[in-house]
């Protein structure tokens, strides 16, 4: 190791950081991940704006009415609003009298998630907090008059173990500054100066996310934005120095290039092993990140799509980000709040298959498509998860890509019961389900077994 190697290994040891990072993607990228983003692979993610009042198409509602005109949202507003009306004018309906922190942190423990991360503005400008950089354009000033950051972020804090985060939109649609500073093909940066960098520096400071999850940055380079100072910023000097993690939004041409983790795209979900951690940031639903009344049943993903979505996530080394978009009076609806506990239930019972795992030597399996692999060392050695995203409904599941030695044990996950196995014909292992009656499998949805000892 050379001697810059052996002093930056020291420092990580007597101080539990790396040292100071300069202002540059070379040397903001040499950070290491904080260790428990990597194992906690499932996080909440909320929505909720002004565009939660209107709750109609989704949460791009304000530009789809004066930006890109869509045509179903232009009628809509032609046909139950009078001609004066404006945006700010569904301000004073985002309400949120029936918004009870706690209970949403009892929500959002109960789903299995280690973080959450809420929307603190999003591309309207409206900020779900008391900002001195949003006048009369903030939940203080208008709308709720509450801190709805603050006070999710204390509920989460005082009543469960789930870290809490911020998304935060770089942009804003319509805000004379950023038009004036775009007109300027972006030579000009008087957004940045006195919106954009204030903001992130207020949220970070008074409410430490240990997510700073940002959006909008994509029709302005990292320059612009005087994103890699911020990041220097958050790393070397800020509250959350030492745990937070940031994602790849940072300007045009980032993303999947530099940050903590890569979102790539909305709902990335590659299917192939990452050689850098990915978030695969997707919603319950599918047509929509905000509340939408008009959504019907066959809109939202069952739970077993959600699993099926988590397993192939963490399989390839990611986490997922699942969204649920609450009600502009404050309410997680029921479809939502049902699937977050559905998703907890699995994970009390199969919980060792996902946290803190890494990826296997596969990640789908050989002959099995519905079969996906998590690992993670015990003191016996490596134990592998295979992981079947489908109802049982045969006696026996084939799995191609494990290499069986005689002291292989097999355990189904939930009722931590050895299940009988043979080789496979042509390799792999045959796992025989029926020694234990169906009646008697606490798991639903997906199945998870653990195998020890295996060859490979």
């Amino acid at each position: 190791m050379a001697v810059s190697g052996v002093l930056a290994a020291l420092l990580l040891c007597l101080t539990g950081t790396w040292g100071r990072y300069d202002p540059t993607w070379p040397s903001l990228d040499t950070r290491p991940l904080p260790g428990w983003y990597d194992e906690a692979k499932l996080g909440i993610f909320i929505h909720w704006g002004i565009f939660s009042v209107p709750s109609y198409n989704n949460e791009w509602f304000w530009y789809q009415w004066k930006g890109s005109k869509v045509k179903n949202v232009v009628q809509y507003m032609d046909d139950n609003f009078r001609p004066d009306f404006t945006y700010a004018d569904f301000a004073p309906g985002f309400t949120t009298e029936f918004f009870d922190p706690a209970e949403w942190a009892d929500i959002i423990q109960a789903s299995g998630a280690k973080y959450v991360v809420l929307t603190s503005k999003h591309h309207e400008g409206f900020t779900n907090w008391p900002s001195k950089y949003s006048f009369n354009w903030n939940s203080m000033d208008n709308g709720p008059n509450r801190d709805l950051v603050g006070e999710l972020g204390a509920a989460i804090r005082n009543n469960t173990t789930v870290r809490f985060g911020l998304y935060h939109s770089l942009f804003e649609w319509f805000h004379p500054l950023f038009l004036s500073d775009k007109a300027s093909r972006f030579k000009t940066n008087k957004f940045v100066a006195s919106k954009t960098m204030p903001e992130l520096f207020e949220i970070v400071q008074r409410y430490k996310p240990e997510v700073v999850w940002s959006d909008g940055d994509w029709e302005a380079p990292d320059s612009y934005w005087n994103s890699t100072h911020f990041l220097a910023w958050l790393y070397n000097d800020s509250p959350v120095k030492d745990t937070v993690v940031t994602n790849d939004r940072w300007g045009a041409g980032i993303k999947c290039k530099h940050g903590d983790f890569y979102t790539c795209r909305d709902r990335y979900n590659p299917g192939k092993l990452q050689n850098h951690k990915f978030e695969n940031a997707m919603t319950i639903d599918a047509r929509s990140w905000g509340f939408r009344r008009e959504a019907k049943l066959s809109d939202y993903l069952s739970i077993q799509k959600l699993l099926q979505t988590l397993v192939e996530t963490v399989s390839c080394g990611g986490n997922m980000l699942m969204n649920v978009g609450p009600t502009k009076y404050g309410k997680i609806a029921p479809i939502f709040e049902e699937r977050l506990r559905q998703m907890g239930e699995w994970l009390k019972l199969n919980g060792n298959a996902i946290y803190a795992t890494r990826p296997w030597t596969h990640q789908n399996d050989t002959v099995n498509k519905y079969i996906w692999y998590t690992s993670s060392k015990s003191a016996t050695g490596l134990d592998v998860f295979a992981i079947y995203i489908r109802d049982i409904t045969t006696a026996n599941i084939t799995l191609g890509a494990p290499i069986p030695t005689a002291q292989t044990q097999v355990l189904l996950m939930g009722n931590n019961k050895l299940l009988s196995w043979t080789h496979g014909a042509t390799g792999g292992m045959v796992i025989n389900i029926s020694d234990i009656p169906f009646y008697e499998v606490k798991s639903q949805w997906a199945y998870a077994f653990r195998l020890t000892h295996l060859e490979n």
